[in-house]
């Protein structure tokens, strides 16, 4: 049975006579056996509505006469009973006004007496205007983890009695497997548990990724986000000190929510990172999902857009909402400029209103989503995104120090299996001045290109002849980079 508190705001709804309820939900098949078990307790008839099978009692088997929905609302409309209606599929008659009209008069009678016609599936956008006085629309949650784990056991002790299936994994381990499940629906979730019990004939540590992959399918079906793997954590970025001291004193309260949440602290809601390109700033979107060990989601704001009326804005709350249902999660966008550029009126409005729903969002999301937003143009970002309480912190990230610099090749280095003691660090730093991460990397890439077609090992001297050939973004862009310290010089928190 679904955790109590939606069960119960439903019950509440019933007994307190609302006539018409619209149930936001993908589950229609969860719903029902909800509304079975509430119709049973609170002593009610139960009749179904669908398009092929008409009006029917639940437990009828026989085909009953098939009644369009106008003609169901007029049964149910001259033959009073207490009863919920579970009308299937309805929401997308209302723009029909005699529809909306039946519906209201055959709901009004609940207002004197026990039942309520419940409407799921599809929920109109706008509620016709004749209903409205009478509607109470709620949302069913997705299956919490407590959900998640009783499905489990279920599956499990139900398929171990046809097959040898057996379960070992520790605690961590199960504990991982129920974060990737979050966001499925229950039948989503059973199929994917059934499958990787049956594959093997058992539950073990290697069905983490299995799940997890699953769970990358079904954020991304939509096209609007990215689920990226753990790759990254926060050792791999060189300097960024004060970001990193921020980040680590966060990362008690994703371990321990609970108890951040009993000292009054709640989930933080996001950082906004500002500075020169190739500096990092995705690259701790990735560390910082990895380090908390939260799943990462990236928003395409390419596909954000459509040119139809009202889809733009349709995209964002599909996005969001995904996000909320995978949570905790890092969610992040990248070049957030590009996604929400202060575009005056020459897109009619749209980017405004794009905008406005996810400043709104920010503000009332209901879901645990660290956002993590980077930006290259300032000049391109609407006052809105950068007024206090947006985000916790909005961080500038210069390019590296010396020190930084020194980091950053050797990490280089080191993934491309050299030894970082055999090259000549601190002159390679000493001579890379004004070099962003990026165009370091580059350096160490283009010079093993260089020993690769030379038969030869990279060495120091060859990086070095890289480093005279490579003319930093800081000199070609020095007027435009002065600008932008100058700008965030007292009005951002260093990151470095």
């Amino acid at each position: 049975m679904l955790s109590d508190p939606f069960l119960a705001e439903l019950e509440l709804l019933l007994r307190s006579r609302h006539p018409i309820i619209f149930i936001e939900t993908q589950e229609e098949d969860r719903v029902q056996s909800l509304l079975l078990y509430l119709s049973e307790k609170l002593k009610l008839l139960f009749y179904t509505w669908t398009r092929t099978k008409g009006l029917r009692a639940y437990e009828q088997v026989s085909p009953s006469e098939h009644l369009s929905a106008s003609d169901a609302l007029s049964q149910v409309e001259f033959i009073p009973r207490k009863a919920i209606y579970n009308f299937q599929g309805l929401g997308e008659d209302l723009e029909d006004k005699f529809i909306a009209t039946k519906l209201r008069d055959s709901a009004k009678q609940f207002l004197q007496h026990d039942g309520s016609i419940i409407i799921t599936g599809h929920i109109p956008e706008e509620i016709p205007q004749v209903i409205k006085s009478l509607c109470t629309v709620i949302s069913l949650p997705l299956p919490s983890r407590k959900d998640l784990k009783q499905l489990t056991e279920n599956l499990y002790r139900d398929l171990a009695k046809r097959a040898p299936v057996e379960v070992h994994v520790t605690k961590e381990e199960m504990n991982m497997i129920l974060q990737n499940l979050q966001g499925m629906t229950m039948l989503e979730a059973e199929k994917v548990l059934t499958k990787a019990m049956l594959e093997d004939y058992q539950l073990g540590p290697q069905d983490i990724e299995r799940v997890a992959k699953a769970k990358k399918h079904i954020v991304e079906r939509d096209g609007l986000l990215e689920f990226y793997p753990m790759e990254h954590k926060l050792s791999d970025l060189a300097g960024l000190m004060g970001l990193k001291a921020w980040l680590e004193k966060r990362r008690a309260i994703i371990q321990d929510s609970k108890r951040a949440k009993d000292f009054g602290l709640s989930f933080p809601k996001g950082i906004l990172i500002l500075g020169v390109q190739g500096t990092g700033k995705s690259l701790c979107a990735k560390a910082v999902a990895a380090d908390w060990g939260l799943p990462l989601l990236k928003m395409d704001s390419s596909r954000l857009y459509n040119k139809y009326i009202g889809e733009s804005e349709k995209n964002l709350k599909r996005a969001t909402q995904v996000a909320e249902q995978v949570s905790p999660v890092v969610l992040w966008i990248d070049e957030i400029e590009k996604a929400f550029a202060s575009g005056g009126d020459m897109d009619g409005g749209l980017s405004k209103r794009v905008l406005g729903n996810f400043l709104t969002w920010l503000q009332e999301r209901k879901g645990d989503v660290f956002v993590v937003a980077t930006a290259n143009d300032i000049s391109q970002l609407p006052p809105e995104l950068l007024r206090k309480g947006r985000f916790d912190e909005i961080f500038f990230v210069d390019l590296p120090d010396l020190e930084s610099r020194l980091e950053i090749l050797g990490i280089h280095l080191e993934k491309r299996k050299r030894s970082r003691k055999n090259f000549d660090l601190e002159k390679l730093a000493a001579s890379t001045e004004g070099f962003s991460g990026a165009e370091l990397e580059q350096v160490i890439a283009s010079a093993l290109y260089t020993a690769f077609h030379q038969n030869s090992d990279l060495n120091t001297d060859l990086i070095l002849n890289e480093i005279k050939q490579t003319v930093p973004l800081s000199q070609t862009m020095q007027e435009k980079l002065s600008e932008l310290r100058s700008w965030a010089n007292g009005r951002f928190v260093s990151a470095n």
